[in-house]
């Protein structure tokens, strides 16, 4: 299994094709809230069509974060090329832009080598980033005005941060949640490197593939079942070591890495703040609370996306769509050709 292993070894461009309309490559896309069964799906799916795995994870990207990002198993990565999963460090930073540039040069690669991309994530900016070709902002991160915004955020609260931002770039601050301090931070921190809103940098420009985009759905309910369910699989897989692992690297809580979902839950239990039943309490319940967020921007009304529920197996009509859609491509290479 070969997998993308440094930000430094990604090149610093990335040629797209030029053809037009049905002559275009074909990209697969596989979305859906977290637990609703898109890595078990994928990789059939990947293997029956010839295809490889970009993953659009905004978590999967961090190393040594195995079992609470829920990544796929050693033996699940040896069945299927996957790309874009342990790219980074949890104390280092791995932006939009360089997201997209990597997904970009691993899907030309999968092309390049005649297999099917499939991108396949629920971190809806890593997905929406790639699919609508989205031209986000090159600029560094800087560490210390960082820190200052993120200690701005915990002495005042976001909602003063997030004023800020509206004062600066009443657009973006629009389009952000005041919750989401991370995304705060970034606006925040473009706007006053450049001196420009970050809402004036960014554009669409749609990437040069056949886009088929399939979207995995439960009801809610039984999401919220299996999401308890996963949580205590996690726990019996040994995420307590894991975080402690981490922690002993020298890994703090206050990264943003580490004060994700599944980890930064396990923040006061170290300490001796809260019991063990805590930690997964919270966890299911964060992770409730992460799926309402990722419903947001996969939209059950999203034209662009064909729904299946996994209540059932959906792998024989997901299978059927993909290879109808595919063979609209492979017919016109014929006749290219």
């Amino acid at each position: 299994m070969k997998t993308q292993s440094s930000v430094e070894s990604v090149p610093s461009s990335h040629r797209l094709p030029t053809l037009e309309g049905d002559r275009l490559p074909p990209l697969i896309v596989l979305v859906g809230p977290t637990a609703v069964g898109k890595t078990a799906l994928s990789l059939r799916l990947a293997e029956a069509v010839g295809g490889e795995i970009v993953s659009a994870d905004s978590r999967q990207v961090y190393r040594g974060m195995d079992i609470g990002t829920a990544k796929a198993t050693p033996e699940e990565l040896a069945r299927v090329p996957h790309h874009l999963i342990d790219v980074v460090d949890p104390d280092q930073a791995l932006s939009l832009a360089q997201f997209q540039e990597m997904a970009y040069a691993a899907i030309q690669g999968i092309l390049a080598r005649d297999q099917v991309p499939l991108l396949v994530g629920g971190t809806g900016q890593y997905v929406m980033a790639v699919v609508e070709g989205w031209q986000v902002p090159r600029v560094p991160a800087d560490e210390v005005l960082r820190g200052d915004l993120y200690r701005q955020a915990e002495q005042e609260g976001a909602e003063v941060l997030h004023a800020r931002l509206r004062a600066l770039d009443p657009v973006a601050a629009a389009r952000i949640d005041a919750r989401n301090v991370r995304r705060v931070v970034r606006a925040l921190e473009v706007c006053l490197v450049t001196g420009q809103p970050i809402s004036e940098q960014q554009g669409k420009s749609p990437p040069p593939f056949r886009i088929l985009m399939i979207g995995l759905a439960l009801p809610r309910p039984l999401l919220y079942e299996r999401i308890d369910e996963r949580v205590e699989r996690m726990v019996q897989a040994g995420l307590e070591g894991e975080v402690r692992e981490l922690v002993a690297a020298g890994y703090g809580f206050d990264l943003p890495a580490m004060s994700g979902v599944g980890y930064g839950q396990f923040a006061p239990y170290l300490a001796g703040e809260s019991t063990l039943d805590d930690v997964v309490g919270e966890i299911k319940r964060a992770t409730r609370r992460f799926v309402r967020h990722q419903a947001n921007w996969f939209r059950r009304d999203d034209p662009r996306i064909h729904w299946f529920e996994t209540r059932s197996d959906p792998f024989s009509d997901v299978l059927d769509r993909v290879r109808g859609f595919l063979a609209v491509s492979r017919a016109n290479d014929s006749v290219v050709q």
